[in-house]
């Protein structure tokens, strides 16, 4: 065998990706024994009810193959739940779909509508699966810029990346990294410019149920013109804080559905049935669950936002998700922020995440995100180490 023979060639879209910010900042919590508010997810486990049901039905259930759409019992729930918070009309049969997590409906909603050169539109500071799939999928990223602290999406902003080549537009809302509920207007916005360009919304929309201060979640294909045009994607895992479980909800119009469809059938194919049969329970449960969680939520947001900022920490405005972020340019416009989340962990214990690791260009690096998905002793624990942090 020749040693000097060279490497076969891989994909260069996967193959040059770096170590992610996440592997990165828990690694360096677990060599300093920090406490880790970088990767969001909850400290708490998650409803039992939900769980035991999960635990009976792989038991006592069916372990096979179920559905490749999804178990009916859960397609119906997922209906009659969106009907209830949302006012959506959807048939459980023809436009909505079960996947193994949102990030697989992501990826089979991009590989399902793009053909090679089309444009995507792409909201920048961005979930890191995004533009990775977007590329892989022979798309073009169109990246809009997003700065703090509202983040606002502007008429003039999205006038500059839509156009006739533009197929569709994938849209985070409520926004992580940066915690902001996008509102109406904005909303509107970009479905005035997909309805001019004849593009399609992805819509990334599984904190839907994680808004605060008295919010309700708007989906983008309640907006007038949008219900055919529309992939609404929401997850169970995050409704119910098992962020392990991986069970995506898909919604879309059948013609869409038909194409998203055979994406997912050569994706996964199907997800567990126990958790489908525990997740369709949990989707019933009474208002009170839903409204009781976000309160609890709404209180360690407050509870780590009053706290870093009795630290000095300016703290940045948060409506959604289990996220909150200071800005440091307000302390020190040369503070760098993947700079600081490297001393944080290694000096003060506590790991964090710069928000500059969610653009692909033109980054704002300044802001630094926390989750505040924690218990109370977590919180204060981690503020304890971070009294000294903007002395250092």
């Amino acid at each position: 065998m020749n040693s000097q023979a060279r490497a076969p060639a891989l994909n260069s879209v996967f193959s040059n990706l770096p170590t992610t910010v996440f592997e990165v900042m828990s690694a360096l919590a677990r060599e300093h024994q920090a406490i880790n508010l970088g990767q969001g997810f909850p400290d708490d486990p998650g409803p039992l009810d939900v769980r035991q049901r999960a635990a009976e039905a792989v038991v006592d259930g069916w372990n096979q193959y179920p559905p490749m759409m999804g178990l009916p019992d859960l397609r119906r729930a997922a209906a009659a739940h969106y009907r209830h918070w949302q006012g959506l009309d959807l048939d459980p049969e023809s436009e909505v779909m079960v996947t193994s997590g949102a990030t697989e409906a992501l990826a089979g909603a991009l590989f399902a509508l793009i053909e090679p050169g089309d444009e995507v539109v792409l909201f920048q500071p961005l979930y890191d699966a995004y533009l990775p799939l977007v590329l892989r999928a022979g798309g073009v990223p169109r990246l809009v810029r997003l700065q703090p602290p509202q983040w606002r999406i502007t008429r003039e902003a999205l006038a500059e990346v839509f156009s006739p080549r533009t197929k569709l537009v994938l849209f985070n809302n409520p926004q992580n990294p940066t915690g902001i509920v996008h509102s109406r207007e904005e909303m509107a916005l970009i479905a005035e410019q997909c309805l001019a360009c004849d593009a399609i919304a992805v819509c990334d929309e599984v904190w839907e149920h994680i808004v605060f201060d008295g919010r309700r979640h708007v989906p983008m294909m309640a907006l007038p013109g949008m219900r055919e045009r529309t992939v609404k994607i929401g997850s169970a895992g995050k409704i119910f804080g098992m962020t392990g479980w991986k069970v995506g909800l898909v919604c879309a119009a059948p013609p869409l559905m038909r194409v998203l469809s055979k994406a997912h059938q050569f994706l996964t194919f199907t997800t567990p049935p126990n958790l489908q049969v525990a997740v369709a329970y949990g989707l019933g449960k009474e208002d009170g669950y839903f409204e009781g969680m976000r309160a609890a939520l709404q209180r360690s947001r407050d509870r780590l936002a009053d706290g870093l900022s009795a630290l000095g920490f300016p703290v940045l405005p948060s409506a959604g998700t289990y996220f909150l972020s200071v800005d440091l340019a307000a302390i020190d416009p040369g503070l760098d922020d993947e700079a600081f989340c490297l001393d944080l962990v290694r000096h003060h214990g506590v790991a964090a995440i710069p928000v500059s690791a969610f653009y692909a260009r033109d980054a704002v690096r300044s802001v630094v995100r926390f989750c505040f998905a924690k218990t109370d002793a977590t919180l204060d624990g981690a503020l304890d180490r971070l009294a000294g942090a903007l002395r250092r």
